[in-house]
């Protein structure tokens, strides 16, 4: 079967749980951490952690769709994080933390809405999805010392637990 790539981008908090979670998932060909959603141009680390950008740390994925599919990433993304928590994923408090899709077409739109109001209809949380859905802007690439960084620290036991999580085998 040929590949049929297709990108993602979307934002779940700090990017290196994100980005170790969905390198894992098969049928992601590559992975690669950011920025995105603000404007400030060429923004670093620093930048973005002043809260002042209006950038999300965000991680981008190239993926096999006839592998993996789009509504399963989202519902990999929604499992990975709360979603009802406003700029804030546990310890990490900030804008650049926020719950985001950013959709890189209509049809992408359209699936993460449809996920997102099933998942309000389910009642499986009691308080508001906060997550923002916006067109995809302009990507720039995280540091290289962020790209694969569980990886990079060898933090096996930090892996098991984020991996556990959302029930990786």
């Amino acid at each position: 079967m040929k590949t049929k790539k297709e990108k993602a981008t979307f934002g779940a908090g700090c990017f290196w749980h994100t980005e170790e979670i969905f390198s894992n998932i098969k049928g992601v060909l590559s992975t690669t951490v950011g920025y995105m959603g603000g404007y400030f141009k060429n923004p670093t680390y620093e930048d973005v952690c002043t809260d002042k950008t209006g950038h999300a740390e965000v991680i981008q994925l190239e993926y096999d769709s006839s592998k993996v599919s789009y509504e399963k990433l989202l519902e990999i993304f929604f499992e990975m994080h709360n979603p009802t928590t406003l700029n804030r994923q546990g310890f990490d408090i900030g804008t650049q933390y926020r719950s985001i899709f950013f959709y890189h077409n209509k049809k992408q739109k359209n699936s993460i809405l449809r996920f997102i109001d099933k998942l309000r209809k389910s009642g499986k949380y009691k308080d508001k999805i906060v997550t923002e859905v916006k067109p995809a802007s302009e990507f720039y690439k995280a540091e290289e010392y962020h790209q694969k960084y569980f990886e990079k620290q060898k933090s096996s036991n930090i892996l098991d637990k984020i991996k556990a999580k959302v029930r990786i085998k």
